[in-house]
């Protein structure tokens, strides 16, 4: 599903190259649950913007599905994200003064679907996500982390993505809730989808079935968990 081969990135400032990636070389096929960890600096977030279609690497190449993601114009790039990721991000970003439901709603404006579609779509994905029923018509502000992090999960899920990638999604919440929205990856997981984390926590890390590790922009380990 997921193809990198030899990627390197370079940031010029003047006359000063930044090489925040250094040929790294992996895959990831479909149905696996992958945890890319390093601590500040390492590239594991210039790497999570390659693989979300969010920037273009300076050398090798990115498939996804088979198609080369690498050599993408910006209205490709934003055509690919938009059908085949799915975001899960540490700030949760939803629209603190709309409802869940509208929340999870959003990605679905354009896809022809009625208003009554959506609601339906939504509804089972927040049901799929393990949300409570009886905050669906809550507004985003109004609920925990943890909800709030289920929320972001089913609006990830809804235009059925070829992958799921979350970036650092316990950030910004305390050990038990970041344990249950781990577990919900996992049961994800179990039901056939495809997650790229990233991450700087060994904890969180230990949820995947796979474990990259990258520091200095180079791969050191690639191993599977357990």
């Amino acid at each position: 599903m997921i193809s990198c081969k030899n990627l390197t990135k370079i940031y010029k400032n003047g006359d000063i190259e930044t090489r925040a990636l250094d040929d790294v070389s992996f895959t990831v096929e479909k149905g696996e649950f992958v945890a890319i960890i390093g601590p500040s600096g390492s590239g594991k977030s210039t790497l999570m913007h390659i693989i979300g279609a969010l920037d273009t690497p300076t050398g090798g190449k990115y498939f996804l599905d088979g198609k080369e993601v690498s050599k993408m114009k910006e209205n490709e790039l934003s055509d690919l994200r938009r059908e085949k990721i799915g975001f899960v991000f540490q700030s949760f970003n939803l629209l603190k003064r709309t409802t869940v439901l509208r929340n999870v709603m959003l990605p679905l404006i354009y896809s022809g679907m009625s208003m009554k579609e959506r609601e339906k779509k939504a509804r089972a994905m927040l049901e799929y996500a393990g949300l409570e029923k009886k905050l669906f018509k809550n507004l985003s502000n109004q609920l925990s982390g943890g909800q709030m992090q289920r929320v972001a999960i089913a609006r990830a899920l809804i235009n059925d993505p070829a992958i799921i990638l979350a970036d650092e999604p316990t950030g910004n919440l305390d050990t038990k809730t970041s344990r249950l929205v781990m577990k919900s990856f996992q049961e994800l997981h179990k039901k056939g989808h495809t997650i790229v984390l990233i991450t700087h926590e060994d904890e969180v890390a230990t949820f995947a079935e796979r474990i990259i590790s990258i520091r200095d922009g180079k791969i050191e380990k690639d191993e599977k968990n357990g």
